[in-house]
């Protein structure tokens, strides 16, 4: 199979609760100008028209996304996730039929800033690759290693670190073994990257933006809010959030 020929699939791990935000609901539903944190997700990778499909995996006991109208695109689709981020991923890739080097983008639920033009230019940098990588930015601050209780131990080489982001783009066959053999073994895995990284092969990153930030902290809604309307400015099409919402309601009460 050419790299002409593969097809992209995304996949939204969005089981967690995000506890860290505290808020009384996942933090995915949360909302930033008036749109949930998941559809701008979701807008963020329909503008890309890059994807056969994105599946989004969420907890058994969420009901909150039955709420969402941009939920009905023909291109996006609920599944059950797990306890982990990992077992929630499998468990999307094992609804899909696709071919075995296809590649799945694997993308944070709570990183809405993320734009097109990261995703084109993971997808340019790695569609020829025969393991795939990440988007990931190299660090700035000086970074320490500590030990309790909070005393440095020492100073790391910030030339050699860089923070991993998402989307984060493998075959399909390689991720699925990684997952599959990393949760058989009980090993830690905290991203797609780390289970390829279990299976003896090192991925790539590609520098991706400042923007591209995970909402883990209160503080950080405020921050994507800026961040979202700055990307709004520099792409007044990129508005997708209200324009597909706003066409699956009508369709919705014309049927």
């Amino acid at each position: 199979m050419t790299a002409s020929d593969k097809k992209y699939y995304a996949v939204i791990p969005a089981a967690g609760v995000g506890a860290r935000v505290g808020a009384d609901k996942p933090k995915q539903y949360i909302r930033i100008q008036g749109k949930t944190i998941l559809e701008h997700t979701l807008a963020a990778l329909l503008s890309a028209e890059v994807f056969s499909e994105i599946i989004i995996a969420v907890s058994e006991q969420d009901n909150n996304w039955q709420q969402i109208a941009l939920l009905q695109h023909p291109l996006i689709r609920i599944v059950q996730g797990g306890k982990e981020r990992s077992d929630s991923v499998l468990a999307a890739l094992t609804t899909l039929q696709v071919n075995p080097d296809d590649w799945i983008l694997v993308h944070d639920v709570a990183r809405p800033c993320l734009t097109a033009v990261s995703i084109h230019k993971l997808i340019a940098s790695l569609k020829d690759d025969e393991v795939g990588g990440i988007l990931a930015m190299p660090l700035s601050d000086t970074v320490k290693q500590v030990s309790p209780p909070q005393m440095i131990r020492r100073t790391l080489d910030r030339n050699l670190l860089w923070a991993a982001q998402t989307p984060q783009m493998f075959p399909y066959h390689l991720l699925r073994q990684g997952l599959q053999q990393g949760l058989q073994q009980g090993l830690a895995i905290t991203d797609e990257a780390s289970a390829i990284e279990l299976l003896g092969l090192q991925p790539k990153v590609v520098e991706g933006l400042a923007s591209n930030i995970k909402i883990t902290r209160p503080e950080d809604i405020a921050l994507a809010a800026y961040y979202l309307e700055s990307n709004l400015a520099n792409n007044p099409a990129g508005n997708l959030a209200n324009n597909l919402t706003s066409n699956l309601t009508n369709n919705s009460e014309e049927k």
